[in-house]
């Protein structure tokens, strides 16, 4: 075995083995020291002839051997990444890389000493395409002296690019030294490539409606021909409305406004024209989804005698920050006469006059909360009421004891625009009951799916606490979601002309914030009866959605009906229009599913009402530019001393470099790549030979011996 002190050359080695101990060895060598030193002393001829066949003699019992390493050469193992991310499946990419990996593999296998390892790298998963992850992780079990290069068959496009020859391509050898292997880049295409893309830059996620939005975009022309002018027309195209055309300037941000007309979401796309010879049109296009919302959503309250009720909208409209909350509560009638001065009456004179003519159009919604007439308000303003609700206001009534007797609101103006009528006698009803949906109120999205509602038709299986009083109507109109006592009207909904009206007949809900009977959903009942009355199309009663997930378009239409339509129509982006069928789900709900694979915005219609939707890409990052290029792997390739090829379009006959196994020098050439041969090699033994036979000793010391004695004798 090597000593302590071993010269390796390759795979031999030179170590002692002595014929005599150490301490023998060391005193025959002072002892040839000391005559060599006593005969030049004395200027005897020949000595130094004699001094070197006992150094001769010292060398032969110093035993030195030659020790050589028996083992086997081992195969080296070169990677193959094939590049099958999203890009490469414009035109003949994919299959070009697919048939080049077979023939890469048939060419290896007869190269003795090498074998290859291919990986695949699929992508799609936001992060780009990422062949050098994949190239380390694929390498990690790969013996550093065993790894003899890569080959990367890709369209050129990376998203983990570094900056130098990455670890794996730069093990570290037994001096420490670093080897670099060779990267080879073979592409897939004819030679370097044009694209168009659109970038959005910057679009706000949420506007104003009657405001405008603004989007920042940009259109870049890559690749050796951009076109003359640049410049590129611009297409924008809005749900149901008129598209709008820009002339933009290429590779500079343009700045596009946008009118924002109506609230809920809104897909505006965008769509550069092509480019003369562009490889594709896919990321000439992409969806902004701005959500339309209300400035400020203005409420004016008016109560009556202060009640439980009232702290329930206070508290209900003063947590959405949206809502301008406008209040006054009418402490007493102007009739009504008890001494008080009106100084300590009211806080803050109330503004008639300013509420109910010259402000009224200002307000989203109204709301009477147990608000007796009594000639509080002249038959002028009450006029101006139902006119705000026929021009398109919301009006919203709480009714209780006031609302019965001489003088009550159903006798003015604003009981024409009601949606129900009590009559004096037998109007109230003063029982236990829990109130309940209608068959309607299932159906409906303002009552739909509320916590506790239960899914009985006639509603007796709901989980809600009791109340205790109620109006009795005895004609409503419009429709009916909850009822009262003995299925009376309860909640009654109804649209006048281009406005709304909601009218509940009784003035207990604030008995479910107080958790009587266990409560019941009192927040999100009056939040939705709101927004309805403020026409939020999310609580519209006739609803057509859609949207796009998974590469599949899902339909929903909801229906407060009892019917609704059997089939939708589909426009693709490209303008294909079919007829899909919608299945039921739910009450009132039903729906249609199909693949949606184009990008772009699609559109479902049932003939009545229009909905939108486009599929999110789920790698924007790997269709950012889709040429085939050189550009970005060249650079990299040339340091390691790999060789770039292109492949070309034929997907049966790739343009494929012959493979060599140079034994040295470069690695690449024209029309042809390589791989050094590193000489990786199992050790299976060791053989141990004299470096110096006795017969060479013998011959060699005797031999200047004879010429010492031969020098001395002259």
């Amino acid at each position: 075995m090597p000593g302590p002190h071993v010269l390796r050359l390759d795979f031999t080695a030179i170590d002692y083995a002595p014929l005599v101990p150490a301490a023998v060895l060391y005193g025959l060598a002072a002892l040839v020291v000391l005559a060599g030193v006593a005969g030049l002393a004395r200027r005897a001829r020949g000595t130094l002839w004699r001094v070197a066949a006992g150094a001769v003699l010292l060398l032969w019992l110093a035993g030195p051997e030659r020790i050589r390493d028996v083992g086997q050469s081992l195969p080296e193992t070169a990677l193959l990444v094939v590049d099958q991310t999203p890009s490469m499946a414009i035109g003949q990419r994919a299959a070009v890389a697919r048939r080049a990996a077979e023939l890469i593999q048939a060419q290896a296998a007869r190269l003795p000493g090498l074998s290859v390892r291919m990986v695949t790298v699929r992508g799609g998963r936001h992060d780009g395409t990422r062949l050098f992850a994949a190239l380390d992780e694929a390498a990690a079990d790969i013996p550093p002296a065993r790894l003899a290069g890569a080959i990367l068959v890709t369209d050129g496009q990376d998203h983990d690019l570094p900056s130098v020859p990455p670890e794996r391509l730069r093990p570290a050898g037994a001096d420490g030294r670093r080897a670099v292997l060779p990267l080879h880049v073979l592409l897939t295409g004819q030679g370097e490539e044009t694209d168009r893309r659109l970038r959005i830059l910057q679009a706000p996620p949420y506007a104003i409606v009657g405001q405008t939005a603004t989007l920042r975009v940009e259109v870049d022309d890559l690749g050796p021909h951009p076109a003359a002018d640049g410049r590129a027309d611009l297409t924008l195209t809005r749900g149901g409305e008129a598209p709008l055309h820009e002339r933009i300037r290429t590779g500079t941000p343009q700045e596009i406004t946008l009118p924002i007309n109506r609230p809920g979401p809104l897909l505006v796309g965008l769509t550069a024209s092509a480019l003369p010879g562009e490889v594709s049109t896919a990321n000439n296009q992409d969806v902004v989804r701005i959500n339309g919302v209300r400035d400020r959503l203005r409420v004016l309250l008016v109560s009556g005698t202060p009640n439980q009720g009232e702290r329930v909208w206070r508290r209900l409209l003063k947590a959405d920050p949206s809502v301008d909350l406008v209040h006054f509560t009418i402490l007493r009638p102007p009739d009504k006469d008890d001494g008080t001065p009106l100084s300590d009456l009211a806080l803050i004179a109330f503004p008639v006059r300013e509420l109910f003519q010259q402000k009224i159009g200002q307000f989203d919604l109204i709301i009477l909360d147990g608000f007796e007439n009594r000639a509080i308000l002249p038959r002028t303003y009450l006029e101006n009421i139902a006119d705000y609700v026929r021009g398109g206001g919301g009006l919203l009534l709480i009714g209780g004891p006031e609302f019965l007797g001489p003088g009550s609101l159903q006798d003015t103006p604003v009981g024409d625009i009601l949606p129900a009528h009590v009559p004096e006698a037998g109007g109230m009803v003063e029982q236990r009951f829990r109130p309940a949906l209608t068959p309607a109120g299932h159906r409906h999205p303002v009552t739909a799916d509320l916590p506790g509602a239960g899914s009985a038709p006639d509603g007796h299986d709901a989980q809600w606490g009791p109340w205790y009083r109620a109006l009795k109507a005895d004609t409503t109109r419009g429709t009916v979601l909850m009822d009262g006592p003995d299925h009376t009207p309860l909640l009654v909904l109804d649209r006048v002309e281009r406005g709304r009206v909601a009218l509940l007949l009784s003035d207990q809900i604030w008995l479910w914030s107080h958790g009587e009977g266990g409560g019941g959903p009192q927040s999100d009942l009056l939040r939705r009866v709101s927004h309805w009355l403020m026409k939020e199309p999310e609580l519209e009663e006739e609803q057509l959605s859609a949207a796009i997930a998974d590469g599949r378009l899902v339909v929903t239409h909801r229906t407060a009906a009892a019917t609704g339509p059997r089939d939708v129509a589909i426009t693709a982006p490209d303008g294909t229009t079919r007829r899909v069928a919608l299945h039921p789900v739910a009450t009132g709900v039903s729906e249609a599913e199909l693949p949606a694979a184009q990008p772009g915005i699609w559109t479902a219609d049932d003939g009545t009402h229009r909905a939108f939707a486009a599929p999110v890409s789920a790698d924007p990052l790997e269709f950012s530019d889709l040429r085939a290029t050189a550009a970005l792997l060249s650079p990299l390739a040339a340091r390691t001393g790999g060789g770039v090829s292109w492949l070309g379009a034929d997907a049966m006959h790739p343009a494929l470099p012959v493979q060599h196994a140079p034994a040295a020098g470069a690695v690449s050439g024209p029309g042809w790549i390589g791989f050094p041969q590193r000489d990786a090699r199992l050790v299976t033994g060791r053989t141990a030979r004299p470096l110096l036979p006795g017969w060479v000793v013998a011959v060699l010391a005797g031999g200047l011996l004879l010429l010492g004695w031969w020098r001395e004798g002259r």
